[in-house]
């Protein structure tokens, strides 16, 4: 009864937090006049990524290496195949040109660089997380002076500028709600899942990763219902660079992550690849520049087969 109770406070507080931070990334983007995406791939991304940052340290400390890679790999999936695939179910996002010669090839940079550091060794060294981190800061500086919008955005009627103050207020509140929610929900969660005796590795890729992808899914869908598509888009496919280079790249620096489950190895990280890749065809095809709802059914298939395979 705790761990259900947990689990629906949880999510109330996400829904709260989702739409308070993209209050604050609306005004910060109106009042600094920088493209929305560029707002919604740092400032949203960040909030919405701190879960899985404070997740996957706790983890990792507490000597739990699996929860925190099964966390990140299992949310980079689920930020794709349940978040991205519900987004466009409920309205469709036309994309442009610096989608795939920028934002795409840039999370599968991540995504490889990420695979090739632990898939010899079992290993995410310290200064492997370092070159994570410092690749990040780069990525970050470039889109911030060069990123030009990647959605076609409608632009909704209540598009204003907030005082300062209530900027901050939102998005304090916003983060804050995010994290506390997500809290409460992996809590709850892990509390339900234990009794049957899961493994941390399976823990970490579905029920811990779902429950950290919720800020993302719970911004995204609100973004979508608001019309605010750059936001969407730009969330999810920061969310997945940070998550990569920035928690895993800071958890590795506070204490190396070993990998225990030969699962992550194995399987994991090749379903994250995957699923990262067939982004861009699906952009492209077979229209061209535009994701609908066939795609988002596509990637829900994609997800489904992944928790299966995984948990049977």
């Amino acid at each position: 009864m705790q761990n259900l109770l947990f689990i629906i406070l949880g999510l109330v507080l996400l829904i709260l937090g989702g739409n308070w931070l993209l209050k604050s990334a609306v005004a910060l983007s109106l009042r600094l006049e920088i493209p929305k995406i560029v707002i919604g791939m740092t400032v949203v991304s960040f909030a919405t990524s701190a879960p899985e940052l404070i997740v996957s340290i706790k983890a990792a400390l507490d000597g739990f290496p699996d929860l925190a890679l099964g966390n990140v790999i299992g949310s980079n999936i689920a930020n794709l195949g349940l978040v991205l695939a519900i987004t466009i179910l409920l309205g469709s996002i036309d994309v442009r040109k610096s989608f795939y010669t920028t934002d795409w090839p840039v999370m599968m940079v991540a995504s490889v660089l990420f695979v090739g550091f632990i898939y010899f060794d079992g290993t995410l060294q310290r200064y492997e997380g370092i070159i994570m981190l410092v690749f990040l800061f780069a990525f970050l500086i470039y889109i911030l002076r060069f990123q030009k919008t990647a959605v076609v955005d409608e632009l909704p009627e209540d598009d204003k500028p907030l005082p300062l103050y209530k900027t901050a207020l939102f998005l304090g509140l916003g983060g804050v709600a995010l994290w506390g929610g997500s809290e409460l929900l992996i809590d709850g969660a892990i509390g339900l899942a234990s009794k049957f005796g899961v493994s941390d590795r399976i823990i970490g890729v579905t029920v811990v990763s779902v429950g950290t992808s919720i800020p993302e899914l719970a911004a995204s869908i609100i973004a979508v219902i608001k019309k605010e598509k750059a936001i969407s888009l730009g969330n999810l496919i920061g969310s997945n660079i940070f998550n990569l280079l920035a928690v895993l790249g800071i958890t590795s620096i506070i204490t190396p992550i070993n990998v225990v489950d030969q699962g992550l190895l194995t399987n994991d990280i090749f379903w994250m690849l995957g699923i990262s890749f067939l982004i861009l065809p699906l952009v492209l095809l077979p229209k061209g520049l535009r994701l609908g709802w066939r795609d988002g059914m596509v990637l829900i298939v994609v997800y489904i087969a992944f928790v299966y395979l995984t948990i049977t």
